[in-house]
């Protein structure tokens, strides 16, 4: 984004629903969501992007089982246009603006007893079993909703680059979910916390260098998410937000101003825990452990001009966060973009 530009950020109701298609090849325009359930430390994330202009949709199912298996599908459905979010058995529906929304499913998902498999998602598809999916889960914001467009002056979006950009209009919010899971035979009822996302904009998964996405949350009263963004460039953007209405706390954002983030890595260079260290607007200041549960690497690859082929993993992570004295539950997202068969984030 051209911050030499007077920019606003602008969010309406009406943008809870869709959007033009616009002429970048790489228009794309997703949700969001996951859910975790503190009491039975279950729970996963679900993902829709329309790209009409390249003729499909990705949608993404992954839902962490209790004793470490991971039930994960991706498709790329075609579309022709972006009239709804609705694609591979996965559809999204606006309940009430800004507030409830609505996440169901049905199709097949690979139970994975071993997620590390999907480094080879080939393979992985074709070796572990597929079952029957089912899920509804309805979702409602306990906190505002934080981010938008940025728009000049005469309120025009202000556009980015089609290979610098990555989500251009975007907003996040905290959520209670409840609903019901069946992976096969097993049933669960859920009833939890978790986030949700929203943006249109041109997008490549490349056009990032690596980040770090840490939403968590503790209760109702306390919820957390962490954004450390990393450009080729090297140009790092920090932002996120603290929802603490704890001893009477306003309840509202506050938005986060510093962090410090360490992790631990394995020997395949994936974060399993992490400690955060950050300090908001209003000066208050906050110190986050974070362990991971199960983890399943996921990849990008998209081949450039030149006819190179780039690979981006995501690393995705149920993770059991520790803060000042309270248990949560949330995401520990590690993308990067992978350079002599190594992460250019392993320092970070």
């Amino acid at each position: 984004m051209d911050l030499s530009q007077k920019a606003s950020i602008r969010l309406r109701a009406q943008d809870e629903g869709m959007h033009p298609i616009e002429k970048a090849h790489n228009f794309n325009e997703s949700m969001y969501f996951n859910l975790f359930d503190h009491q039975q430390k279950i729970g996963g994330w679900f993902r829709l992007g329309n790209r009409p202009n390249e003729g499909h949709a990705e949608m993404s199912f992954c839902f962490y089982l209790p004793d470490g298996r991971v039930a994960f599908m991706f498709r790329r459905a075609a579309i022709d246009n972006n009239d709804a979010l609705n694609a591979g058995g996965m559809a999204f529906d606006v309940i009430k603006p800004l507030h409830t929304l609505r996440v169901t499913y049905t199709g097949e998902v690979c139970v994975l007893a071993d997620p590390q498999a999907m480094e080879n998602p080939k393979q992985a598809f074709a070796d572990n079993p597929h079952v029957h999916a089912k899920l509804d889960l309805t979702f409602q914001g306990f906190t505002p909703v934080y981010g938008g467009e940025a728009v000049d002056n005469n309120g025009k979006p202000i556009e980015e680059a089609p290979d610098e950009a990555f989500a251009r209009g975007h907003y996040e919010q905290h959520m209670r979910g409840n609903g019901q899971v069946g992976i096969g035979d097993e049933q669960f009822d859920l009833n939890g916390f978790g986030l949700r996302d929203h943006s249109w904009g041109p997008r490549y998964w490349q056009n990032l260098y690596w980040y770090r996405w840490l939403p968590m949350v503790f209760s109702d009263q306390l919820a957390i998410n962490i954004s450390i963004v990393t450009m080729a460039s090297g140009r790092q953007h920090i932002w996120g937000m603290v929802y603490d209405c704890r001893n009477g706390g306003p309840q509202q954002y506050d938005l986060i101003d510093t962090a410090e983030l360490e992790s631990t890595l394995d020997s395949r260079l994936q974060a399993q825990s992490q400690t955060a260290t950050i300090t908001t607007v209003s000066g208050r200041r906050y110190q986050i452990s974070g362990q991971s549960l199960a983890l399943i690497p996921l990849r990008n690859r998209r081949q450039i001009n030149k006819g190179e082929w780039r690979t981006t993993r995501i690393t995705e992570a149920m993770t059991r966060f520790e803060c000042d004295g309270m248990v949560g539950y949330g995401m520990s997202e590690y993308l990067d973009q992978i350079m002599n068969d190594e992460p250019v984030g392993k320092a970070c």
